[in-house]
């Protein structure tokens, strides 16, 4: 990590512009403090990629509080395509003044140089492939795939720089729970029975309702009930269970953080702006 913490440090030198992509989800644990600071004297982009998997309304909030600061927060979905183009007009509307500059002095055709950068698991070689319109980055769906940079141009105009994903060496509990429930932390690492636990934990308080209509359960069922019961309950229902009839819970588990990451419980953000 630190390596390529100070890799980046130096290819910083080379580019106009980073792209930061995060995860809509989980926007404040997404985003590695030490890149935040080492980026905030170059012009910026934040990307707030999964936003289909996310609430609409959250991600709205957590755009108008970038804005705020005068920092430019776009939502794109980099499977379908949601939300490029938007992200290439911005890259060269922030720097078309440097632009202009460049051709009074007869450097007219100088390109602008992006550095698109995040920790793993968020999607950002999805997005390069989607920018790019062709896989020029290795993707895959378990965290850390991209291996190392690569300069890829995007048209006559811009040239982007890969990096590899990082994270950093700590972190706080809640920002490592919330980078498990998404799979940046691999599963592994973390009990993934405690891991499920603490996701449905937050769900229960915040989207009880998607609970109720992706398990089909019952208003009444939701009374007075502990999370191990309902862990419990939605094993049942969905046949989780070994010989004697004993729910299984590892299966649970998995059940519960599948359809979390692949969006089967709704648009779910889990960090919401503090107001």
């Amino acid at each position: 990590m630190a390596k390529t913490k100070k890799q980046i440090e130096e290819d910083l030198k080379l580019v106009d512009v980073v792209v930061e992509v995060l995860d809509a989800r989980i926007p404040y644990s997404s985003q590695n403090p030490d890149i935040k600071e080492l980026t905030k004297n170059k012009k910026k982009i934040l990307l707030l990629n999964k936003s289909d998997l996310a609430s609409e309304i959250e991600t709205k909030k957590w755009i108008q509080y970038w804005q705020k600061q005068n920092k430019i927060a776009l939502p794109i979905n980099s499977n379908t395509g949601e939300g490029i183009a938007n992200v290439l007009k911005k890259i060269k509307d922030i720097c078309s003044n440097d632009l202009a500059i460049q051709a009074e002095k007869g450097r007219i055709k100088k390109n602008i140089r992006i550095m698109v950068i995040g920790i793993p698991n968020v999607g950002k070689s999805s997005f390069i492939n989607r920018i790019t319109r062709k896989s020029s980055a290795e993707v895959g769906n378990k965290p850390g795939v991209t291996k190392q940079k690569k300069w890829i141009r995007i048209d006559e105009q811009i040239e982007l720089l890969d990096t590899p994903g990082v994270l950093w060496p700590k972190f706080e509990d809640k920002c490592a729970l919330h980078l498990a429930y998404t799979g940046t932390i691999k599963d592994e690492i973390l009990d993934k029975q405690e891991v499920a636990y603490s996701l449905l934990t937050e769900l229960f308080q915040n989207y009880k309702t998607n609970l109720i209509e992706r398990y089909k359960l019952k208003e009444d069922e939701m009374k007075d009930i502990t999370i191990l019961e309902l862990m419990q309950i939605i094993g049942k229902k969905r046949g989780a269970l070994v010989a004697g009839g004993i729910i299984d819970e590892e299966k649970v588990a998995n059940i519960i953080l599948d359809d979390f990451r692949m969006g089967k419980l709704g648009r779910i953000t889990l960090e919401r702006v503090e107001v």
